[in-house]
């Protein structure tokens, strides 16, 4: 049977990094999104999920080692027979809570009470990874969640929400024993990156390509921004690497810095070449001065 580690691909000495690594791989190449009507890539994206859910939570993962729990996170119970050997039992979560309650009386019942309607405990915590787009994750937004058990949820991502912070959905975790109540569900939550804007802290940094005419004489010219298009003004002279801030226009009142890159006409231009060779020996300089 296939272990959570053979699903990532790791090694069961992988650290919590490598593990997170494989995973995110594995889900981006097996995300429904990115696999439409696929149901293969499908069940593998939940297999994924349900591997990294154990073993992205130290203790889930501990457990999973020493034998105590089972790939899908169900308890494994072994319980001495007075005058037999030890008989291995496993506790599935399917069960119905009177027998969840007549199971823990039995083996615990002085401890709790001893009667068969006894025993209550909290559900357990479950834990989840999901990718959102660049966008939702500075904006915010309202998403569906497949989880791993093939529920789906809505969920609100709020704004400004960074690369693996966890949101705690309550009561939405495995469900109590005896009538108590359900676990929380941990979302674990990673943001794809964007094609064209890199985010540090809450500004966000952007490359702009602007031409020749653009950076030697100035310009005003369109610049995308998480908030929409803006007009921004190049200022003459401008060089590549020349960084401009477009005050509040980052995420949540952080700052977009964008970076000039000077473009030269794609095709070789004659009247250019010529042009620039000409202006070259009248007005010579060493850009690399200094370096």
């Amino acid at each position: 049977m296939r272990t959570p580690y053979d699903i990532l691909g790791v090694k069961r000495t992988a650290s919590e990094d490598e593990i997170r690594k494989a995973f995110r791989k594995l889900a981006k190449q097996y995300h429904p999104d990115l696999n439409p009507g696929n149901k293969e890539a499908e069940a593998r994206f939940k297999e994924v999920n349900a591997a990294y859910d154990l073993l992205s939570d130290p203790g889930k993962r501990a457990r999973f080692d020493r034998g105590e729990i089972d790939a899908e996170g169900r308890e494994i119970f072994a319980h001495a027979h007075a005058g037999a050997g030890a008989q291995g039992f496993r506790f599935r979560q399917e069960g119905g809570a009177e027998d969840l309650g007549d199971l823990f009386s039995h083996l615990f019942g002085e401890r709790f009470g001893g009667g068969h309607g006894d025993f209550r405990m909290r559900g357990g915590d479950l834990r989840h990874a999901v990718t959102v787009d660049f966008m939702d994750a500075a904006l915010g937004a309202r998403r569906r969640v497949t989880l791993a058990d093939g529920r789906s949820l809505d969920v609100t991502i709020p704004a400004g929400l960074r690369e693996g912070q966890v949101l705690r959905l309550k009561g939405q975790g495995a469900p109590g024993f005896g009538g108590d109540v359900a676990g929380d569900l941990l979302l674990e939550v990673h943001v794809a990156p964007h094609k064209l804007f890199r985010r540090v802290d809450d500004d966000i940094h952007l490359d702009l390509p602007v031409g020749l005419a653009e950076a030697v004489a100035g310009a005003r010219v369109a610049v995308p921004t998480v908030h929409g298009t803006v007009t921004m003004s190049i200022p003459p002279g401008s060089n590549t690497g020349t960084v401009l801030r477009l005050k509040g226009k980052g995420i949540k009142g952080g700052d977009q810095y964008v970076t000039l890159r000077v473009m030269l006409p794609r095709a070789p231009d004659p009247e250019l070449t010529a042009f620039v060779k000409d202006w070259a020996a009248r007005h010579p300089y060493d850009p690399r001065e200094g370096l």
